[in-house]
């Protein structure tokens, strides 16, 4: 068979307003695609379909609230590729377990978990049956640290959820990225100490670039025999 190809396909980036799924939607593009990104906020969409340019357009969804979500892909139509990047750092994830506040906890699940399901339940009834689906995990799930256990077992509870769907939704494909840390918006204003004792120690001791990272879900895309994988872009964390 010949290289699966990106071009004339449409692929939906749930999150692509800024950082990773920003950079996977400008990838799509170099590749052919034509993207839609879904951002909770429409200036942030509106600006980034702008930076984006020709073949971009995008639609506000509240990934929280599944009539949002139903919303959205309503407006979407016929499409070929779902990633889900979206994310809400916007509430604490790092506490040690006896002082959670079960409530905020619960909240936290929102996005990231329960926003990823909704996106896939309403998306999969619309996609192609020869596309993909890519969530976003990340490395605490694999190397857990004091003080996050709940960031720990969201970012597990991806990767599960990953290998569920790929049998589930077959012959649509289903994989997930595993991130370290990625040089975001959000994770460049750390202290620079703090991201140093993060990166010193890895092989590749720096923040990934996010258009690095944008590699792996393009291949998750185009990889038309990889199902229920989880890609690790990481820097070589997981080997130290």
């Amino acid at each position: 068979m010949s290289t699966a190809s990106l071009n004339g396909k449409r692929v939906v980036v749930i999150g692509g307003s800024t950082g990773v799924g920003f950079a996977v939607a400008d990838a799509a593009l170099a590749e052919g695609a034509s993207v839609v990104v879904g951002s909770s906020q429409a200036d942030k969409v509106a600006a980034a379909a702008a930076k984006l340019g020709a073949g971009a357009g995008g639609y506000v969804v509240d990934v929280g609230d599944e009539a949002s979500v139903e919303a959205f892909f309503e407006k979407v139509g016929a499409f070929d590729h779902l990633v889900f990047t979206a994310g809400d750092w916007g509430r604490s994830f790092y506490a040690p377990v006896r002082d959670l506040d079960i409530v905020e906890t619960q909240a936290s699940l929102r996005v990231r978990f329960w926003g990823a399901l909704a996106a896939v339940k309403h998306g999969c009834r619309i996609i192609a049956q020869d596309g993909s689906i890519t969530l976003t995990g990340g490395m605490l799930a694999h190397r857990p640290m004091k003080g996050a256990p709940v960031v720990t077992a969201m970012a597990g509870a991806i990767e599960h959820l990953t290998v569920g769907l790929s049998m589930d939704l077959a012959p649509v494909r289903v994989n997930a990225v595993c991130l370290g840390m990625i040089g975001t918006d959000r994770t460049l204003t750390m202290p620079e100490a703090r991201l140093k004792a993060y990166t010193s120690r890895l092989p590749l001791p720096r923040t990934g670039d996010p258009a690095e990272a944008a590699q792996a879900y393009i291949y998750l895309m185009r990889g038309g025999y990889t199902t229920g994988q989880v890609v690790t872009v990481d820097g070589g964390g997981a080997v130290v």
